[in-house]
């Protein structure tokens, strides 16, 4: 009896935790700002001697590691949409250089039309 609802809780908090990383992550304009700074950091740190090769493993390391995390507790990048976003705009600091607040501004002013257009919004 007690194997039997062990097991019917284990299928319950799987069956949870899949559905909500199966809802897409809703935007918010404070999380497109925040997301910006990180952008224009990117840029900083480009222009400080930083490499693309660094950054981005660094970053990748990074989304690895956020993802043991639950997506509620997670900043920005809550699902795939979301790490797809910010990793091309961060490829995009080291392969189209421009001044730093010129990514930011993109990167911001491209969320929030993700935003408006619904990509990503959860439901």
């Amino acid at each position: 009896m007690n194997r039997r609802l062990a097991c019917a809780i284990g299928l319950f908090v799987l069956g949870n935790m899949w559905a909500v990383q199966g809802m897409a992550h809703s935007l918010t304009k404070n999380e497109c700002n925040e997301g910006g700074e990180f952008i224009r950091n990117a840029a900083l740190a480009r222009d400080n001697g930083i490499t693309r090769e660094f950054f981005v493993n660094r970053l990748v390391e990074d989304l690895m590691m956020i993802q043991s995390y639950p997506p509620s507790m997670r900043w920005f990048v809550q699902d795939a949409s979301d790490e797809k976003f910010l990793s091309e705009a961060v490829f995009k600091v080291f392969d189209e250089p421009v001044k730093a607040e010129q990514h930011e501004a993109s990167f911001v002013g491209a969320c929030l039309e993700r935003v408006a257009l619904g990509d990503g919004l959860k439901i």
